[in-house]
């Protein structure tokens, strides 16, 4: 992979720049050079100089290069933008390095229209949420945070439920309470038909 970065001029430098590149010419020199912050530096070329910014684009753009215009090889990844100020036209440098539009005009606005807006926040808060975790991570607790200790009942265990036996089988032939049937005698008195017969009655 290589190092590249994408350098944006106004047009009259575009022409001059081209022309430069085009002739290979050793006459006019090109510079460039940054400040003490990183952001800000001056572009020179020949005896013009031009203020510079550099700034982060709003999503990553790949670059390849190809040697038979027909297979593409991918040879960086470029996410910062060297934007050369006109120095007809001064625009009003941005408070943050953040750039809003892309590379192409279909990225206008690219920042406002296709991203979420990031939440407002306070500063402040947001440090202490950091502080607070870098203490429980390293085995701590966050600050303003009463910590109570709960001791976990015992279950009590249901009582297991008594069953009543089952009725032990009956043998066939055998009479009992509930199958006795009373049968009405001729002189209007009950008998019970339980099956028991009495060896002495008269034939």
């Amino acid at each position: 992979m290589e190092e590249q970065f994408v350098l944006r001029v106004p047009p009259s430098v575009a022409e001059k720049l081209h022309s430069i590149l085009s002739e290979n010419s050793d006459e006019d020199s090109i510079d460039l050079a940054f400040n003490g912050d990183g952001r800000t530096g001056k572009f020179t070329i020949g005896q013009d100089e031009y203020e510079v910014s550099l700034v982060d684009l709003p999503c990553v753009v790949e670059s390849y290069k190809t040697y038979d215009h027909s297979v593409l090889i991918k040879t960086a990844d470029i996410g910062q933008m060297i934007l050369v100020n006109d120095p007809e036209n001064p625009s009003k440098p941005d408070a943050t390095p953040e750039y809003k539009h892309g590379l192409t005009p279909a990225m206008k606005n690219a920042r406002k229209r296709r991203f979420r807006r990031q939440p407002d926040m306070d500063p402040e808060y947001v440090s202490k949420v950091e502080e607070d975790l870098t203490n429980i991570m390293a085995g701590g607790t966050a600050r303003d945070v009463d910590v109570e200790v709960l001791e976990q009942e015992e279950e009590v265990e249901d009582e297991p439920v008594q069953r009543k036996p089952a009725p032990e089988p009956v043998p066939a032939g055998v009479a009992t309470e509930k199958n006795k049937v009373s049968k009405p005698g001729a002189d209007g008195s009950s008998s019970s038909d339980d099956g028991d017969y009495d060896d002495d009655s008269d034939n």
